[in-house]
């Protein structure tokens, strides 16, 4: 679905304070072909420009991909900074980053990005800040000199993120052999990924009304109606036209996607692009990999159903009941979050296996064991023995024969 000028603008003018930049004037241009010197047509170029001097402004978000050399000539024209939409979510990830994974991650997509122009000085990622200097001074630099030293440090990067991965997947090993089954929440950004972890978890992850709140993946543990054991991870938020640049850098951060037992699709319900904001998501996770889960049918979480009006709402509910995987929810009220945990439970039991067994009584380590790795359906004792019927992952069913035999 195509959104429409006012919702593209008003979406550019939230990444835009996501940052705290103060927005002097927005502006919706129509674009009948691209210009290869200045995207936008001349009387465009002028228009814009007689803005900017009106508001003495210091600098220009263009929400489109612009070349190297429209940024540049922009810039001349204009006479300020100028940034495309792919520099301000970088500036926006740069200055979210807090863990080490995070900051090594958007800086490789920085640099990626950078060596493609080599038009700024990339002097600033020494700084001890937030943010990766798209908005700081320019700074040039001899172009060859660039090349080598961007080329050096992305080569370093990409070590250190390498040993970053095997220490994930050692925890990842650990994790296999609990084993606890992953579910993860993906979505649109500021759809209330976090919020509804929160509620979920009761964690305390930062959760705010604002785009890409959340950065760094979370991962909490959380117990279902059935009793069993799942592990929650939050994970950061997608957005239309997501920067390749970004995609490639976070592949191992959202390797907890691409792991995940269950992946829950949190949806803004409430948003006049939900559905567009759907297809964004769904195209993403097709780019990872993900594309037979989508097929499957995601549970996605209809988020946000408190702020609807009571007849959207009415519809939303009904929508729900055709479509058993859609579930309407309010992770601010906590209304209609049992039933997303008990579609989790559902989701997981399809792949156990119903198994009949029976353990002594005096045997209260097997008993344990049955509580803890299953789902207990049913049970009746006799004089010796329990005689219990029992959902199992295949591994653990597998363990359960062999020690019988």
């Amino acid at each position: 679905m195509t959104r429409s000028p006012e919702s593209r603008l008003h979406e550019a003018t939230g990444l835009a304070t996501a940052i705290d930049l103060e927005i002097r004037a927005t502006e919706t241009v129509p674009v009948s072909r691209i210009r290869p010197a200045t995207f936008v047509g001349q009387g465009s170029v002028e228009h814009l420009g007689a803005l900017v001097t009106q508001h003495e402004a210091d600098l220009v978000v263009m929400d489109c991909p612009l070349s190297p050399i429209q940024q540049r000539n922009l810039e001349r024209a204009w006479r300020c900074k100028v940034i495309d939409r792919t520099a301000l979510i970088l500036e926006i990830f740069g200055a979210r980053a807090h863990t080490r994974e995070g900051i090594l991650q958007v800086e490789l997509a920085h640099l990626s990005y950078q060596r493609s122009r080599l038009v700024r000085s990339w002097t600033h990622l020494e700084r001890q800040r937030g943010g990766f200097g798209f908005l700081g001074g320019p700074g040039e630099t001899q172009i060859e000199t660039d090349r080598r030293l961007i080329g050096e440090r992305i080569a370093r990067i990409r070590r250190e993120l390498e040993e970053v991965k095997r220490t994930r997947e050692l925890h990842r090993v650990a994790r296999r052999r609990i084993p606890y089954p992953i579910v993860a929440l993906v979505g649109y950004t500021n759809a209330g990924k976090s919020t509804l972890f929160n509620r979920l978890t009761n964690a305390e992850v930062m959760a705010a009304d604002q785009l890409f709140a959340t950065l760094d993946p979370t991962m909490r543990g959380l117990a279902l109606p059935s009793g069993r054991s799942v592990i929650l991870s939050d994970t950061v938020g997608f957005i239309s036209e997501l920067p390749h640049e970004l995609v490639a850098a976070f592949r191992a951060t959202l390797e907890e996607v691409l792991t995940a037992d269950i992946v829950i699709h949190v949806r803004d319900a409430a948003h006049p692009d939900s559905l567009s904001q759907k297809t964004d998501v769904e195209a993403v996770l097709r780019d990872l990999g993900l594309g037979a889960a989508v097929d499957a049918e995601l549970i996605q979480a209809l988020n946000k159903i408190d702020l609807l009006d009571p007849v959207s709402r009415e519809e939303t509910v009904n929508q729900a009941q055709r479509q058993p995987h859609l579930v309407p929810v309010s992770a601010l009220t906590g209304q209609g979050t049992a039933d997303l945990l008990r579609l989790i439970d559902e989701r997981l039991a399809r792949g156990r296996e119903l198994i009949e067994t029976k353990v002594p009584l005096h045997d209260g380590a097997a008993m344990a064991w049955l509580y803890r790795r299953g789902e207990v359906i049913a049970r009746h004792d006799d004089d010796t023995h329990a005689h219990i019927t029992v959902r199992l992952d295949p591994d653990d069913a597998g363990r359960l024969r062999d020690s019988s035999n």
